[in-house]
């Protein structure tokens, strides 16, 4: 308050005297003034700042009826004044004094509060890490691609044929219109593509799995959607053969299954794997007359030399296999779910019963 001092000890008129007075009453008001919560520090702010109807303001609206030789002086006044109202305000805003909480008012007897939807992992989620962990445990690397694809990585490379069925509307979400001088786009129905996009990419060997979403124009019912998850495995160099295929996968469905679990393969074709082979679960149910079902969960072969051709890989020094499947099937399985659209409802009654379960 020292500028108050300075003020007091001038001769005023007495207009300006009143100004003084004024001011200094204001000053002691702000000096008093407690701003213990938000809505007193708003209250604070409205009375002496307010651009409307503040205290302040209103003192400055009053320098003009002064006389001329008062003015600089009443300014320098109100300008003081502003200022302490502001540093003040502005100190109890950086740190608003906190009101101490008697310990008689608090009952530590009472239990602690508990989220009534605390949060938990998707099934999709967990069984995917679950998944990813075991190739990645037996030394496999993971790669990742656009989820829009041309039709020369989703289907020529792979060697599918211009008249296979997988290129119709019927399995295919195209994105754009048919142009004869324009490659067709659309989402990718597999995640093969980031296979071929990694070995035109670098050199062989290569020993990768691809995960992510694949979309396809399918009928929507328990076990199928238009929406699902992938994994697809790659391994290329020199030796690879059919073994190598047969072994790696009977190795994941022990780690995944469980070691008692019942498998078989069975012949099958696929583009861009010759021989091919799909990887059945069996799938036990109580309601079954047979008292379950076999499931397919993958199909696998080895790389056709066409594919290792379109990347730019000698066929005849490098061999591979390939395999694919999907997560949610993997999933329904382990975690005994019927219905595969049950993971895309957001039921929170569903998703609550994987709290708590590692991933």
């Amino acid at each position: 308050m020292q500028v108050w001092r300075v003020f007091f000890c001038s001769k005023m008129n007495t207009s300006l005297e009143k100004l003084k007075t004024t001011a200094a009453n204001i000053t002691e008001e702000i000096c008093s003034a407690k701003l213990t919560t938000a809505s007193d520090r708003e209250a604070f702010r409205i009375r002496f700042l307010g651009q409307k109807r503040g205290l302040i303001t209103h003192l400055f609206k009053e320098i003009p009826h002064l006389p001329k030789e008062d003015r600089r002086f009443a300014g320098q006044l109100l300008n003081a004044l502003r200022k302490e109202a502001q540093t003040t305000l502005d100190s109890a805003n950086q740190n608003p004094p906190v009101d101490p909480i008697s310990l008689s008012e608090i009952d530590l007897t009472l239990p602690g509060r508990r989220n009534q939807w605390p949060g938990s992992r998707h099934p999709i989620t967990l069984a995917l890490s679950k998944i990813t962990d075991i190739f990645h445990r037996m030394g496999f690397t993971i790669a990742e691609g656009p989820e829009m694809e041309d039709d020369w990585h989703n289907f020529t490379a792979l060697n599918f044929p211009k008249d296979h069925p997988a290129r119709d509307m019927q399995d295919t979400l195209f994105i754009d219109e048919q142009s004869p001088d324009q490659p067709r786009i659309m989402m990718r129905t597999h995640t093969s593509p980031v296979q071929i996009r990694t070995m035109m990419a670098g050199e062989p060997p290569f020993r990768l799995i691809a995960p992510g979403r694949v979309y396809r124009n399918e009928t929507i019912t328990y076990k199928s959607y238009c929406l699902f998850h992938q994994v697809e495995g790659l391994v290329v160099d020199e030796g690879i053969t059919m073994a190598d295929l047969k072994d790696t996968l009977y190795r994941f469905a022990r780690a995944f299954f469980g070691e008692d679990v019942k498998l078989r393969y069975r012949s099958s074709f696929f583009p861009f794997t010759e021989p091919s082979a799909e990887l059945d679960i069996w799938w036990d149910l109580s309601d079954h007359p047979d008292g379950g079902r076999w499931m397919e969960i993958l199909g696998s072969g080895m790389v056709h030399p066409n594919v290792l051709k379109a990347v730019g890989i000698d066929p005849e020094r490098y061999t591979g296999y390939a395999f694919g499947m999907g997560v949610e099937r993997p999933a329904m399985l382990h975690y005994d779910i019927k219905d595969i659209r049950l993971f895309y409802e957001n039921d929170v009654r569903f998703l609550a019963q994987f709290q708590g379960i590692p991933g």
